[in-house]
């Protein structure tokens, strides 16, 4: 029977998984779809990533594809699929696509969101999905050093240290900061900001960026410097001068992995 390629679209809470990438030990979301194929197919399949992100990092819209010789309809496979997948991990859509797409190479953009819960209290089921900083940000100062980012520049002070890529130049698309109200339990991806009258109340911040491509770790970096920005310890200007041949050490700390969030993957 002829292969056919499908591109799957998957959402997953990363809180307990070791990432993307299979490894040789710890549950990844390729391993869990790779063995959830595979029985389908009866015998092994190998599946591609739009992106490998990391231990907790969660997904809204992370996308694969796969070569298949099953027969079955994609709404059939999709079933399928997610009835061999633990509960944090959902294929949302399967559909037939050209046997010359590939989830990573046929990649335009990439859209992350990152979220900051700015206040003293997290609620317990918030905890596994914001970085809780309690003490005042200058959003303002934030959000002008997000704007910095837009453009083609060389990222090498935001790629952890080790990490090989054969160059460190990206292109931004969209950069900005945004204070938002509510709970991140319904927070809708892409959806309209609603800003607070004090811009204290209910103060979730959400940085967004889109770009052609991220380092390991370079928006974690980033958020991490923005928040060193709000908090007064750098000036806005200080995301500028890292554009211009900073190294990793005069960045901000890498935010932690739960505020991340792999939100859209958009395609020629």
């Amino acid at each position: 029977m002829s292969a056919r390629t499908l591109k799957l679209t998957i959402s997953y809470d990363g809180t307990r998984l070791v990432g993307w990438q299979r490894q040789a030990s710890g549950e990844t979301v390729q391993g869990l779809l790779e063995a959830a194929l595979s029985r389908i197919e009866g015998g092994p399949v190998t599946v591609h990533g739009a992106g490998r992100t990391d231990a907790g990092v969660h997904a809204l819209g992370q996308v694969a594809s796969v070569a298949v010789s099953s027969a079955l309809p994609a709404d059939v496979l999709l079933r399928a699929i997610n009835a061999s997948l633990p509960a944090d991990v959902r294929v949302v859509d399967v559909r037939d696509v050209e046997s010359s797409f590939h989830a990573r190479f046929s990649a335009r953009l990439k859209t992350y969101r990152y979220l900051i819960r700015n206040e003293a209290i997290v609620s317990p089921f918030e905890q596994r999905y914001v970085w809780q900083v309690p003490e005042p940000l200058d959003l303002e100062a934030m959000h002008a050093a997000a704007t910095a980012l837009v453009g083609t520049h060389d990222f090498a002070a935001f790629q952890s240290a080790g990490a090989a890529s054969t160059t460190t130049v990206r292109t931004i698309e969209r950069s900005e900061m945004s204070v938002r109200t509510g709970s991140v339990l319904v927070l809708p991806p892409g959806g309209a900001d609603e800003v607070d009258g004090d811009g204290r109340a209910s103060r979730l911040l959400a940085y967004d960026v889109c770009g052609n491509g991220f380092l390991r770790h370079m928006v974690r970096a980033i958020v991490g410097t923005l928040v060193d920005i709000g908090r007064g310890r750098s000036p806005s200007e200080r995301m500028a001068v890292l554009l211009d041949g900073g190294s990793r050490s005069d960045a901000g700390p890498t935010a932690p992995a739960q505020g991340l969030f792999l939100v859209r993957v958009d395609y020629h």
